[in-house]
């Protein structure tokens, strides 16, 4: 396949991307948490509930994201519904860079860091083997800048 003859990506409005963020949130309380996460798997990206301490106000921030396991490593593509502002979640790692994971398995203590190089083209490579429309090159290229690929290693409790 050429690069003109390949599927161009569907760009959906943002007033609807943020609106599936709300009812995903609000899915999530009103079920007391048994609804809106999930396992990823090798077929599969997962969901799950990244908690970060906002860079300017130093207040807990929640997200919900999606993710792909590599070893003891959790992986987070840094799109911010692949609108061109980078996400919050992101900048507040980036000041701050420990979180706590909530995932169908449990918390986990972690530190945040930017893939590079190598092992970035590997982890954005193991995102696409998903065949999932939610991570495509295609779509990563509506972006301006390149998605950072977010590696979420465990830390000592």
């Amino acid at each position: 396949m050429t690069e003109s003859t390949a599927k161009q990506p569907v760009i959906v409005p943002r007033w609807i991307v943020r609106s599936i963020w709300l009812a995903h949130r609000a899915a999530y309380r009103i079920t007391g948490g048994r609804f809106g996460l999930r396992t990823s798997t090798e077929s599969r990206w997962g969901m799950l509930r990244l908690r970060t301490v906002g860079r300017k106000t130093g207040q807990e921030r929640i997200a919900i994201v999606g993710y792909i396991e590599d070893g003891p490593n959790v992986i987070i593509p840094a799109m911010n519904g692949w609108a061109d502002p980078e996400p919050a979640w992101w900048l507040n790692l980036q000041a701050h860079p420990d979180a706590t994971l909530e995932m169908p398995s449990g918390r986990r203590k972690v530190t945040a860091r930017a893939a590079v190089g190598g092992e970035r083209a590997r982890l954005w490579a193991n995102f696409l083997a998903l065949g999932s429309s939610a991570f495509t090159d295609a779509s990563a290229a509506l972006r301006s800048r390149e998605t950072a690929i977010v590696v979420l290693e465990p830390r000592a409790k």
